[in-house]
């Protein structure tokens, strides 16, 4: 997958947001080591010293650590994960709110819109 860095935000925290959704999601999951700084920078295609940036934020929230001539692996805190995992999703549903609501959308709209937005996904409407 290629990411596009906007220019609104540091490269690095912008990184350690991609990773900390990897994790989340799942797709790296606890207690798996992460590929190398090396190889996230390549397929970033970022500097090494930008993802190592974007790593030590993780490590300092607590989402991975290192295990010294290792290298980095994700925690086993699924409380943690949890935690960063309803944060998001609560940032997510904020800007979507302010985002319908900017549009003339009240709750009440949203909620149906998304209701059906949901079965139409799943070809129930």
């Amino acid at each position: 997958m290629e990411y596009v860095f906007n220019n609104n935000t540091p490269i690095y925290s912008q990184i350690s947001q991609i990773l900390k959704i990897k994790i989340i999601s799942g797709e790296y999951p606890p207690g798996e080591r992460l590929p190398s700084v090396r190889d996230l920078a390549l397929a970033l295609k970022a500097n090494p010293n930008t993802v190592q940036r974007a790593l030590g934020e993780l490590e300092t929230d607590g989402l991975i650590y290192t295990e010294r001539t290792n290298g980095k692996f994700v925690t086993e805190d699924d409380g943690l994960i949890s935690k960063y995992k309803a944060e998001y999703a609560n940032s997510l549903t904020r800007k979507y709110f302010e985002s319908m609501q900017k549009i003339g959308f009240g709750k009440a709209d949203v909620i149906n819109y998304l209701k059906n937005a949901e079965e139409a996904k799943n070809g129930t409407a």
